[in-house]
């Protein structure tokens, strides 16, 4: 079974009903409870196959260079801050900060849940489990990154929202090149938070789906 399991056309088939067809039923008209059980049906397998077939163990990897961590993740921040703020400013001006104008708490509790709850079951799935999973399927290592940018984009088409599509491909091509660059869940998680924290900060909760 572990053979079967560990096949590169079982693999190819489970990467495009994980990663393809699943996040493409989550836009199809049936009915919420089954979408909430394709989801948790997915998430339990991809759990049990990272333990029992990947043998993937979760730490925080020793060694890290945290000085370059911050220093690129401070670089890209900036840019992202900039770019995003100009955007919001000139296209939904009434939207700027809206979260802390509205009510700071719900603005702090929801980093909290967030950071925990979203981003980090996100970075297990796409980062750690799909490289581990799927890397060695692909000779470029650049399509592979594109590839995974492209499906966890896919994964946020729930939304309908074709500015979220854009902004969650150009944060997956940041977070796989962090992950495929440290090899860390826990850094890619850090910088996912910092990056999803300043949208929900800045203005775009709303169409994001967050509180607000």
């Amino acid at each position: 079974m572990q053979n079967l399991m560990t096949s590169t056309r079982y693999r190819l088939v489970e990467l495009f009903v994980l990663f393809v067809l699943v996040p493409v039923s989550l836009v199809l008209s049936i009915g919420i409870r089954t979408k909430i059980a394709i989801g948790l049906i997915g998430f339990m397998y991809i759990l049990i196959v990272m333990a029992g077939v990947e043998r993937i163990k979760i730490h925080i990897k020793k060694g890290i260079d945290w000085k370059r961590f911050w220093r690129l993740t401070f670089m890209k921040f900036v840019g992202i801050a900039v770019i995003t703020s100009l955007y919001l400013l000139a296209m939904q001006p009434e939207d700027l900060f809206n979260v802390i104008k509205n009510d700071y708490r719900v603005w702090l509790l929801f980093l909290a849940v967030y950071a925990f709850l979203s981003v980090y079951p996100q970075e297990l799935i796409y980062r750690t489990f799909f490289f581990k999973r799927y890397q060695d399927l692909f000779k470029n290592q650049n399509l592979f990154v594109f590839v995974n940018a492209g499906l966890f984009s896919l994964a946020h088409l729930f939304f309908q929202n074709t500015l979220v599509m854009f902004i969650t491909f150009v944060g997956g091509l940041l977070f796989a090149l962090t992950f495929q660059r440290t090899k860390s869940t826990f850094l890619v998680s850090i910088e996912h938070a910092l990056y999803g924290g300043w949208l929900y900060t800045v203005g775009y909760g709303a169409m994001l789906g967050f509180p607000v």
